[in-house]
């Protein structure tokens, strides 16, 4: 399957090599392994959940705090023939309503949430009758309470894949995790240590120069 994976990293991304990390963590996830990507921001995290969506046959449920790149990030996949959209506080009722019935009838590849929507137990009754394959966790370190951004909604993460009876993949990506954090993701995901992948915080296209005026 990784082959497919490069062919459609070209197609529908127009890039052609995976970034440092990224076909590690494809890898892993489309051998079916719950995996943990730490990766440096601007490293490329979205393409790792992305590509498997594309490849996997039911619904790829993106879990994100970053509400104001939803839309961007929705509109992008769209553009680029991807059908996603997204349930977050920026939506009428009503709008949530119908994008509810859409997803139930197969219409997205993608669905992004904020996180908050698990604090409501009827949302999380609706997704145990999806066709769910994977569950990326953006910004995973939100679900550590040793992080400096714990999110106590991030903590229905778990309740939601214990009760899921698709048993979907879990994907957990962050560019911030120190080790604490890091075992903190895995334990709370169900993710094992051999398939948590890490390139560093580092990124090599930012620099630092100091330069003397006259």
């Amino acid at each position: 399957m990784i082959e497919k994976a490069r062919e459609y990293l070209q197609h529908y991304f127009g890039y052609e090599s995976f970034r440092s990390g990224q076909e590690a963590i494809i890898e892993r996830v489309l051998a079916g392994k719950n995996t943990a990507g730490i990766m440096p921001t601007g490293g490329g995290k979205s393409i790792c959940y992305q590509i498997p969506a594309l490849l996997f046959p039911g619904i790829t449920l993106v879990i994100s705090p970053l509400i104001s790149l939803m839309k961007d990030q929705v509109d992008a996949l769209v553009h680029n023939g991807i059908e996603a959209t997204y349930l977050n506080s920026s939506i009428s009722a009503s709008e949530a309503s119908m994008r509810m019935n859409d997803i139930k009838q197969g219409k997205y590849k993608l669905v992004y949430i904020a996180p908050e929507r698990l604090d409501h137990s009827a949302f999380q009754q609706e997704w145990q009758h999806m066709n769910l394959s994977l569950v990326a966790i953006d910004e995973a370190h939100c679900i550590s309470q040793w992080g400096h951004d714990f999110r106590p909604s991030y903590l229905k993460i778990k309740t939601l894949l214990k009760e899921l009876p698709s048993k979907p993949i879990v994907l957990a990506l962050t560019a911030t995790a120190t080790p604490e954090v890091t075992a903190d993701i895995c334990q709370s995901l169900g993710i094992d240590n051999e398939t948590t992948i890490s390139t560093g915080f580092a990124r090599d296209n930012l620099f630092f120069s100091v330069v003397k005026e006259e």
